[in-house]
């Protein structure tokens, strides 16, 4: 028998269609199989799938899982943006609680004719990483990196970020380390590029766990807790960032593109 199960197709950190970062998210009375979820994710096609049940344990209103193409991740921001705006635009409130699995309880807010999301700030130390320069193809002037698999590559320029062209199979085979290359930016106080090819996404449109690490470095480097960011991606996607002690505070509006069903056999 053909299950069928809510689909939504949103654009995150995007003003318009086509815009920042697209995400399935799809909410469920209870949760499916893994390998299901999974095989979900890899039909999608997105960057990130978010899968939404409500919270039994009662420390918040829904629990939360993300699954790229190829795996599931500990940690998504524009997916738990998407979610948030589905949530919120369904039933209605004014902020929903997310709970997952490994990066604790999230929370997405109403600001604005767009939302807030509550992300932990992710510290970075100074290090150096020859194998993933080589491969970036332009030297950095500084290299912060963190054990979980981010690095910043801070360059001079926003023309120096924007015309990397990285060998995408040689940073794949480093692992699923998210590769986070910034500089001061022109139109917005910084610019970034993310590359995740080992995480099944060569350039990502618009990344959140990032601007969650980029919100720690820039907000002590720029001496300010508040800044404005841009992904200079193809699609590209703006946000606010702002640094609330262990918390990056990000900014931005969501569009629905789709809604619909999914059928499951």
């Amino acid at each position: 028998m053909t299950r069928t199960l809510p689909y939504w197709h949103v654009d995150a950190f995007a003003l318009r269609p086509f815009e920042g970062n697209q995400a399935a998210v799809m909410p469920l009375e209870e949760w499916l199989a893994d390998d299901v979820l999974q095989a979900i994710g890899e039909e999608n096609n997105f960057a990130e799938t978010a899968f939404v049940v409500p919270d039994a344990s009662g420390e918040a209103d829904w629990e939360l899982r993300w699954f790229t193409p190829t795996e599931e991740v500990r940690l998504c921001g524009h997916a738990t943006l998407a979610s948030g705006h589905v949530l919120l635009t369904r039933d209605g409130g004014e902020r929903v609680t997310l709970r997952t699995r490994k990066a604790g309880v999230l929370e997405v807010s109403k600001a604005g004719d767009g939302y807030e999301l509550a992300l932990p700030a992710i510290p970075t130390s100074r290090g150096e990483w020859d194998e993933a320069v080589a491969l970036l193809g332009a030297k950095p002037q500084e290299i912060w990196l963190n054990p979980d698999g981010y690095g910043i590559y801070l360059f001079e320029t926003e023309e120096e970020v924007r015309a990397l062209d990285p060998d995408l199979r040689g940073l794949r085979a480093l692992g699923n380390d998210q590769f986070i290359c910034t500089a001061p930016g022109s139109g917005t106080d910084i610019v970034s590029r993310v590359f995740v090819p080992g995480g099944g996404v060569d350039e990502d449109s618009f990344t959140g766990s990032a601007h969650a690490c980029l919100t720690h470095f820039w907000a002590n480097r720029l001496g300010r807790d508040s800044f404005t960011a841009y992904q200079a991606s193809q699609r590209g996607g703006h946000a606010t960032c702002r640094l609330e002690g262990d918390k990056a505070i990000l900014g931005g509006p969501c569009v629905t593109v789709v809604e619909g069903s999914f059928y499951l056999p």
